[in-house]
């Protein structure tokens, strides 16, 4: 308290080695999206912290963002950002916005990192982590605002299905390859790509799934795909023979 431009500098200075270990490769950077349960758990957390009765549909994301009790937090997320962009040089640095409910949410997130001096354009991307059904019902209009988008597949599985997936008792019905799921990330798809938007995919469903679940993202057309760091070979190699199956086959008509 008292000294934000320690935490700029202790944030940027993190986030400096590893887009320098990238560049020029863009790294994207997913802004805080700590639940309010998990805050309440750091020290002098249940100071500041509210309690809520289900903390993964509570304040989190987007809507502490603009929240005049975090917005100055928030701010210094985005200092470090331009800290790392414009005072190290590193221009491959990106943004990306978790849990995103409405499409004015993005607007009013977008304002604030405006604000204080980042805006969109060739060199600087913002992407949307597409982990509510909103985000693919109305992907025509988050296009206007954001460059690309990640699927949280762990969240969208959730919010599609109706199951907590931090519940035991409900944890067999979630499942990233129901068909609701797999049609919401093929609608989003399609509608990023009618506006030219990127689509990637994170959470655990691609490692833990396999090639079935990665053959049917790739014949969806998804721009690219994140594994977790043990899967990566594997992954790839699944990747690489399904999409040159996938040539063959169009080549042949099969």
């Amino acid at each position: 308290i008292g000294h934000p431009e320690r935490v700029v500098d202790k944030l940027a200075e993190g986030i400096r080695r590893v887009c320098s270990a990238f560049n020029p490769r863009p790294v994207v950077l997913r802004f805080s999206d700590f639940k309010t349960s998990e805050y309440r758990d750091l020290k002098g957390g249940e100071k500041y912290e509210p309690e809520e009765p289900s903390a993964l549909l509570g304040w989190r994301g987007a809507s502490r963002y603009y929240d005049p009790k975090y917005r100055d937090a928030f701010r210094l997320e985005v200092r470090a950002i331009k800290k790392v962009r414009e005072e190290y040089g590193l221009k491959n640095l990106w943004v990306m916005l978790p849990f995103v409910r409405t499409v004015e949410e993005t607007e009013r997130v977008i304002r604030i990192i405006e604000e204080e001096g980042l805006h969109r354009g060739p060199d600087f991307k913002v992407w949307l982590m597409a982990e509510i059904p909103s985000n693919v019902i109305l992907a025509d209009q988050f296009n206007k605002f954001i460059d690309g988008y990640s699927i949280g597949s762990n969240d969208l599985t959730m919010l599609i299905l109706g199951c907590d997936r931090d519940n035991a008792t409900v944890g067999p019905i979630f499942d990233e390859r129901d068909l609701a799921v797999k049609r919401a990330i093929k609608h989003l798809i399609d509608v990023a790509h009618k506006d030219g938007r990127t689509v990637s995919i994170c959470g655990q469903a691609p490692s833990v799934h396999g090639p079935d679940f990665i053959r049917f993202l790739i014949e969806s057309g998804i721009d690219s795909i994140s594994v977790n760091p043990d899967a990566v070979v594997q992954v790839r190699k699944w990747a690489a023979s399904i999409e040159q199956r996938l040539l063959i086959e169009r080549a042949t008509g099969r």
